[in-house]
């Protein structure tokens, strides 16, 4: 399982929505690999139907092609749907990669099983599949449930801890913590990794 987080770096409502456009381009090729794509997080952005970020989870063997595919600087070339006479054209956001959780990350958590809640009806009620995490140094704790098994879930639980922990200022080292805000900050302008274009958000290559 690999976590991808894509951010429109604090750009502008243009680059909001091109998280959404990149989002929808990434399920339908996660979908044709065979790779199950789950959303987890989503910041909205100041526009309806925008995004700021999204935290989403790949799994499937082919999981690490398509995530290698998306990482790095994504550039959308479209007029501005928002502002019909500005002039720039080009637009940006970040894909990346989450930190892979340290070996010894399990053994600093405290795993609870719960009943699903939610849509899935009677086998979501019956079964002891959601899992609550807790780092216990810190405290932070994550549930899950988005996967049938508890196994999975205990997966994408310490994924999530992880990813957490490497935004906590307590819990994460002063590198981790530069390169994790650099995504939201800093997003290369010149040298993108693909580059869309038009409303349809199509490859150029």
């Amino acid at each position: 399982m690999v976590l991808l987080q894509l951010s429109s770096a604090q750009g502008p409502a243009e680059c909001e929505l091109a998280v959404v456009k990149a989002l929808a381009r990434l399920q339908r090729e996660a979908a044709a690999a065979g790779v199950q794509l789950e959303l987890l997080e989503q910041e909205d952005g100041e526009r309806a139907g925008t995004l700021r970020s999204a935290l989403i989870s790949l799994e499937g063997d082919s999981e690490n092609a398509v995530a290698r595919a998306w990482e790095g600087t994504i550039q959308w070339t479209c007029p501005s749907p928002y502002r019909p006479r500005h002039a720039r054209k080009n637009w940006f956001l970040g894909v990346a990669r989450c930190a892979a959780p340290s070996e010894t990350l399990p053994s600093e958590i405290r795993f609870e099983t719960t009943r699903s809640s939610g849509p899935g009806g009677q086998h979501v009620n019956k079964t002891e599949s959601a899992v609550r995490a807790t780092h216990i140094a810190t405290g932070i704790s994550v549930k899950v449930q988005t996967e049938r098994s508890q196994h999975a879930n205990k997966r994408l639980a310490v994924l999530l801890l992880a990813h957490k922990l490497a935004d906590d200022d307590a819990a994460a080292d002063a590198t981790r913590r530069a390169q994790r805000r650099a995504l939201h900050h800093h997003v290369e302008r010149g040298n993108p990794h693909r580059v869309f274009k038009g409303e349809r958000f199509e490859p150029t290559d």
